[in-house]
């Protein structure tokens, strides 16, 4: 596991603890005291959005993200690193595209104001931005070992049952 990769866990892993006490605190203060934090559920669905995104970072730098490998399990050599070299392709081109609407989304979004907290819309759609910049990283890398003809992913027929 990479520092890059373990960062991101992190970040998660505080996002998810962050999103527990608002969420568990707005409970508890609803049935028990009769009141509420505002806030609390417009910053904790905006930490789920961005915890979404930062996972996905990783499991794609971690290769960990789900794949169907039917098929893969069934070419040769040439043929598994032509799918896997097209499917690179076809997700960074998705990448791209979800970075070029994200970007245009938190840039029309910038001086729009949350309802409850008041910030910047444009920090919610932001988290599209970074994941697309960080998933086209992921994906150039991958192209890049794909044509030094260096492995990607798991070995055929290989199961991810393990903790890197």
């Amino acid at each position: 596991m990479t520092r890059a990769v373990r960062a991101l866990d992190l970040l998660g892993a505080a996002c998810l603890a962050v999103m527990v006490v608002l969420v568990a605190g707005n409970v508890l203060l609803r049935y028990v005291f009769n009141s509420g934090i505002t806030v609390s559920e417009e910053l904790a669905r905006w930490l789920f959005v961005w915890l979404t995104f930062l996972g996905a970072i990783a499991a794609l730098a971690d290769e960990a993200h789900m794949g169907s490998d039917m098929l893969l399990d069934r070419l040769g050599p040439r043929g598994r690193r032509a799918l896997q070299l097209a499917a690179t392709l076809l997700m960074l081109a998705t990448a791209v595209l979800l970075l070029q609407g994200a970007w245009q989304q938190t840039r029309i979004n910038w001086d729009v104001q949350a309802p409850v907290s008041g910030a910047s819309v444009g920090w919610f759609y932001a988290s599209g931005v970074v994941f697309g910049l960080g998933a086209m990283a992921c994906l150039l890398r991958r192209l890049l070992r794909l044509l030094r003809g260096l492995p990607v992913g798991l070995p055929p027929g290989d199961v991810m049952l393990r903790d890197s």
